[in-house]
């Protein structure tokens, strides 16, 4: 029996397997998809993914699934109702971020047709891939991901700073920065 080889980070256990495995690093195009990814992104700042990833079903439950159409249009009501949930991190300033950031999110769509046209256009479409050998060189920022956050919050995002954007690029796959080593590089 051969085993995987991962990035290193994902070892904690098979939630961070898991993830590692079937998402982190795979290129994301659908709209849907790169919300939910920057709502929870933006919960992550401050936070290990860890925590996010255990609650990741909760947030599902707390936002409507992720419907940035739905939370564009969230109530003072709506926002203290999830301010009393605990199976999500209860944080207003973030809370309130993903409604603004909804708003902005369906700008950036009538602007571009989609949100994935606007985000990618920073790659031309295609992943950035680094060739790391070791988790230290990863980097928590780079120049493509000061560029996008400083756009993003040009268009009136919140919590899009650069190391949030660049966690973002990450997870969506426009930067692949599983390690050399790793067996994702291969498949």
């Amino acid at each position: 029996m051969t085993t995987k080889v991962r990035c290193g980070w994902c070892e904690k256990d098979d939630l961070y397997r898991n993830y590692h495995d079937q998402e982190w690093g795979n290129p994301v195009y659908d709209d849907a998809t790169l919300f939910e990814f920057l709502v929870l992104e933006t919960f992550q700042a401050g936070l290990s993914w860890h925590t996010i990833l255990k609650k990741r079903g909760n947030f599902r439950a707390a936002f409507n699934q992720f419907d940035y159409v739905k939370i564009a249009t969230y109530a003072e009501d709506k926002v203290q109702e999830l301010l009393q949930d605990a199976g999500i991190i209860r944080n207003q300033l973030k809370i309130r971020a993903t409604v603004t950031n909804a708003i902005a999110f369906l700008n950036v769509q009538k602007e571009f047709g989609s949100f994935s046209a606007y985000i990618w256009q920073f790659t031309a479409g295609k992943p950035v891939v680094n060739h790391w050998q070791t988790l230290s060189e990863i980097p928590a920022t780079t120049p493509l991901s000061d560029a996008i956050s400083k756009d993003l919050k040009k268009r009136g995002f919140k919590f899009v700073g650069s190391t949030v954007v660049y966690a973002h690029l990450q997870a969506t796959g426009m930067v692949n920065d599983h390690l050399i080593s790793c067996w994702k590089r291969t498949s």
